[in-house]
């Protein structure tokens, strides 16, 4: 199957609505059993250059892939951010409720940076808004399902947020080896799994997680 680009057409679609800015969205993390869930926004207007050549998807990028183009997307978008909710959060709140205290944290890196957070429309990936529960005033926000294949500014966020939270993996393995972390990025491998049957779980499992694949797993 062909890979598709992304391009910057859904965005400017929406600066000729009269959006000044538009900030990609994406989370990753999502499906691990350790580690937290990161959201990543990139923040592009209409007077944006092209975006790095090869930006995809990180999904469909290799690591070191992903590493080149992390530092060139980081200039290229006028700000980004990425926020994080652990895996206690994700055991304490559910999965919907960190993403969205993630994506919260992550605005906040934005405004921080200076970005116009009421001048801008939100582009999220997917078909459900997680984002706008967790805030406290509403923002406006787009869903799109395959938004991080089809548009430039969240491929971007999906680039920032992934090489962030693999970094925050390989660090949590050299300080806690052993469970692959380096690897398997905190996913549910074999070895990993293995790994936990051995040496028991740790404050970076999502315990909850744990109990529904195998109650026998924490003992």
């Amino acid at each position: 199957m062909a890979v598709v680009d992304p391009t910057l057409e859904i965005e400017a679609s929406l600066h000729e609505e009269g959006h000044r800015y538009v900030i990609g969205c994406d989370e990753v993390g999502r499906g691990a059993i350790a580690g937290p869930v990161a959201v990543g926004l990139a923040i592009v207007d209409v007077t944006i250059g092209s975006f790095p050549n090869g930006l995809r998807d990180s999904k469909l990028l290799s690591e070191k892939r992903r590493e080149q183009l992390e530092p060139l997307t980081i200039d290229w978008a006028l700000h980004t951010a990425v926020g994080l909710s652990s895996a206690a959060e994700v055991d304490e709140w559910g999965l919907t409720a960190a993403l969205g205290m993630a994506g919260r944290r992550a605005l906040a890196g934005l405004h921080t940076a200076g970005a116009s957070i009421r001048e801008s429309v939100i582009l999220l990936d997917g078909s459900f808004d997680w984002l706008n529960p967790a805030l406290t005033t509403p923002l406006l926000v787009r869903t799109r399902v395959k938004a991080d294949r089809d548009c430039a500014s969240v491929a971007a966020a999906s680039v920032v947020a992934k090489v962030h939270r693999d970094r925050l993996m390989i660090e949590a393995d050299a300080g806690t080896p052993g469970y692959g972390w380096a690897g398997n990025k905190g996913y549910g491998s074999a070895g990993h799994f293995a790994a936990i049957a051995e040496l028991g779980a740790t404050d970076l499992h999502r315990r909850s997680w744990l109990k529904r694949q195998d109650p026998t797993v924490l003992g």
